[in-house]
């Protein structure tokens, strides 16, 4: 018997984040690509492979999008890491397929991206048969979630459709059935249910990897869009993992097979897998000083710009503990709710907070705003009725639990199976009691608008975003909700707008 071996590096979720830093100070960090990919050592038996959300997320990417225009630098950076394969994440939708194209087009990797389909229903990047230096032919299917159809503005879907990743995929490899040593499945999702137990976790179909893993026969799942770390295991006869985002480590795997002849004309008796091993590797930004070098011309522009100083606060708003912020109110989320009442004209506005922001200087500049708002929403204004209204708090109010020492803890399910602190929001224009005590259905008391306590039939003008509106979070009064206008400006735009106009902003010293 013939061994050969199938080496893998693995990242997810880079979101525009290149080099060791957070932007939001210029400190150097174990992060980014390029210090991920400094460290891989690639040869004839290593295919290199990301899981997709490389556009977006970064005031790095920001700036491509807005200021260049252009996303090829992007591309360059990634054939520079020797990325072979890769899928599309969400994210890498929220600029419009003209600016994805640009990607594509100059990525010498190869797009593998099966549920997403033309007009006339074609695959646009189908799976692939790769056959290594060594002989051992490896089918790779890529998958992205299919709550993009929930998510992303309808322009920037024009003229393709993304459907059903478990039936895509399912198909896919029945077509691999035979002709392959080894299947990889790269799914821009995660994990519904807890990978030990079983236990389904979420009953929504926006992460399905346990149902891959559990209901078809790929050898290896490679995972995202979570932003949680996965050790590699064995689930079910799949081995799967998941990275943490933002090139905060990378995913090393190791696949040993055994077959009689590895050659094109054995390919109808597949190997055996007789081992996979991985291990995550948290980046060493020392040793991606040739990489950052190349492209420091244009990172040093984003820092230049990034320092630029927009206008005034009366006084810094700083994060403070997550659940005395949901409890107690937050400054930050007052300031962008006042923001959004100022260019809507709404009388009741709603945000959340990212899980991780910085937070406003009394010097506002450009860093502090994408740091602290680091999505590519735009705003809508909608009629919503009292009921509905309160039934929106009680679900925003189910980010609370009390543990067993009777303290008030951020609940499970807003941690599990994927972090989601951005969807307890904060209201604007009415005045309300939260009693985390109290069964859910039931912790919003004395709901008032302008004194007056809100009636089920009261309507009201809301403004919130366009993630929002689409009933992502777990929110599905909103889409049943009339729209009223629709503010096609990334919100970013109108809060750097805002100080422009207005100059120095003074802060009240009470929390919403």
């Amino acid at each position: 018997m013939e061994k050969r071996k199938v080496k893998i590096y693995y990242t997810s979720d880079v979101h525009g984040y290149f080099y060791p830093t957070s932007y939001g100070d210029r400190e150097v960090k174990p992060m980014g690509l390029f210090a991920c990919a400094s460290e891989y050592k690639k040869d004839d038996d290593t295919l290199v492979i990301d899981g997709g959300d490389m556009l977006q997320g970064s005031a790095y990417a920001y700036y491509s999008r807005n200021i260049l225009g252009s996303c090829e630098y992007i591309a360059q950076m990634a054939n520079d890491c020797g990325y072979d394969f890769y899928t599309l994440g969400n994210h890498d939708f929220n600029y419009g397929q003209e600016y994805q194209a640009i990607y594509r087009n100059n990525h010498k990797g190869t797009c593998v991206c099966e549920n997403v389909l033309d007009s006339e229903g074609n695959i646009l990047y189908p799976h692939m048969i790769h056959t290594m230096k060594n002989g051992v032919k490896v089918g790779l299917v890529g998958i992205v979630t299919d709550y993009i159809n929930v998510w992303e503005k309808k322009e920037n879907l024009v003229g393709i459709q993304v459907v059903d990743p478990f039936e895509a995929a399912k198909k896919a490899l029945e077509d691999l059935q035979g002709k392959v040593d080894l299947t990889i499945c790269i799914y821009h999702g995660g994990f519904e249910s807890d990978l030990e137990t079983g236990k389904r976790l979420s009953e929504t179909t926006e992460n399905i990897g346990y149902k891959i893993c559990t209901e078809l026969g790929f050898d290896v799942l490679l995972t995202g869009h979570q932003h949680m770390p996965v050790a590699g295991r064995m689930v079910n006869g799949t081995y799967t993992l998941q990275p943490l985002a933002n090139g905060r480590e990378y995913a090393y795997v190791e696949i040993d097979l055994e077959k009689e002849a590895f050659s094109s004309g054995n390919a109808t008796y597949p190997a055996t897998i007789t081992s996979i091993n991985s291990k995550k590797v948290q980046p060493n930004p020392d040793n991606a000083k040739e990489l950052c070098g190349k492209y420091s011309f244009v990172e040093a522009k984003v820092q230049e710009w990034l320092d630029e100083p927009l206008g005034h606060l009366s006084r810094p708003l700083y994060p403070e503990d997550k659940v005395k912020m949901a409890l107690e109110g937050s400054g930050i989320a007052d300031l962008i709710n006042r923001i959004q009442l100022d260019v809507s004209g709404a009388q009741l506005s709603i945000v959340g907070l990212a899980n991780d922001i910085v937070g406003f200087n009394a010097c506002v500049t450009t860093r502090d705003i994408i740091a602290t708002y680091p999505f590519p929403n735009t705003l809508v204004v909608c009629r919503i009725t009292g009921e509905k209204l309160r039934a929106a708090m009680e679900r925003a109010a189910e980010y609370f639990e009390i543990d067993e020492n009777g303290k008030v803890v951020v609940a499970k399910s807003f941690l599990s199976p994927k972090v989601e602190h951005y969807n307890y929001d904060y209201f604007a224009g009415v005045t309300w009691e939260i009693h985390p005590e109290a069964p859910m259905g039931s912790r919003i008391q004395n709901l008032c608008y302008q004194g007056k306590p809100v009636q089920p039939d009261d309507e009201f003008t809301l403004c919130m975003n366009n993630y929002r509106y689409s009933g992502a979070g777990g929110y599905p009064m909103y889409p049943t909700c009339p729209l009223v206008k629709e503010i096609n400006t990334e919100m970013v735009e109108i809060i750097m707008d805002y100080f422009r106009t207005h100059g120095t902003v003074a802060i009240d010293s009470e929390k919403n």
